[in-house]
């Protein structure tokens, strides 16, 4: 007869443990786990595109959730693609990164800034599609890249390239 009580007590301490979302805020709504390309619609903008080497280009990419609360925390991952050529664009320097939760109908948005390339050269990347990643997701979309070839910077030093960080989009 002792075993009931203690069963009951182990599964209530259990449940209260599971409600917990560990991270000390009251939400309880799920937004601590992060937004997946799933869950989310990306949409590349209109784009500033650079009309000639040496010219800056900007290049707006939208993030709106479509399911339940999740949260971008960190940068986006972006990698421009040549045939077999990868290269990963870093981070915006000296921008910080900030951790947003999206509500289902939220929206985010980052950009992509780059400097076009000398057609030719041989540290210019001919990027013909951009993949983007959220962070604390593995999957990644891909889309075509039709804003000229990427500047490098030098020897191995990537592309003259940077994501900024996401931005809440409205009130």
């Amino acid at each position: 007869m002792r075993v009931i009580p203690l069963t009951v007590t182990a599964l209530t301490a259990a449940l209260l443990l599971t409600a917990c979302d560990g991270g000390g805020s009251d939400s309880g709504s799920g937004a601590g786990s992060a937004c997946t390309i799933g869950g989310v619609s990306l949409q590349v903008g209109s784009a500033s595109v650079a009309p000639a080497a040496g010219d800056s280009g900007e290049i707006p990419v939208s993030i709106t959730n479509h399911s339940a609360p999740c949260t971008l925390d960190h940068f986006p991952g972006v990698v421009l693609t040549s045939g077999t050529t990868r290269a990963t664009v870093p981070a915006l320097q000296g921008a910080k990164a900030q951790k947003l939760k999206l509500a289902k109908g939220d929206a985010a948005t980052f950009s992509i800034s780059y400097v076009r390339g000398k057609e030719g050269d041989k540290n210019t990347l001919a990027a013909r599609t951009v993949r983007v990643g959220l962070p604390g997701s593995g999957t990644t979309r891909t889309f075509p890249w039709s804003y000229g070839p990427v500047a490098g910077r030098g020897s191995g030093g990537g592309p003259d390239a940077s994501v900024s960080a996401f931005q809440q989009v409205g009130d």
